[in-house]
């Protein structure tokens, strides 16, 4: 499997008011997620294994994408601008958009997720 290729987009960059902290955090966290990423890829034995480790990475980007989304509405009531919360829960979504843009990347995410779900239907309606 080819190795995968991320970035942050420059909207979400673009929505952050002038402060180059968040920016550089973002470009950070998500060359770092690349390079596991990758890594994990280039260790897998067989595109079957690389799929299921990015297929993690996927449920975790989806986990926190939810959380900043919860985020967004206790922020407003507490008078807090949720603009980060927002540009978080965006970048989360854009990544994830990008992994099933990668070519071969996307068929074998969706085979391994629906995979998934087999071995947890036959696990749970086998009790």
């Amino acid at each position: 499997m080819e190795p995968v290729s991320l970035g942050v987009p420059e909207p979400i960059l673009d929505s952050l008011p002038g402060d180059d902290d968040a920016r550089t955090d973002m470009r950070e966290a998500v060359a770092g997620w690349e390079r596991r990423l990758n890594g994990a890829i280039e260790a897998a034995e067989d595109d079957g294994e690389a799929a299921g480790d990015v297929v993690d990475a996927l449920e975790r980007f989806e986990n926190r994408m939810e959380r900043f989304d919860e985020f967004v509405p206790e922020l407003r009531a507490w008078g807090q601008s949720p603009i980060y919360a927002i540009a978080w829960r965006n970048l989360y979504a854009e990544l994830i958009a990008q992994l099933y843009d990668h070519d071969e990347l996307g068929p074998a995410l969706d085979r391994e997720r629906n995979q998934r779900l087999v071995e947890d239907g036959i696990r749970f309606g086998g009790r």
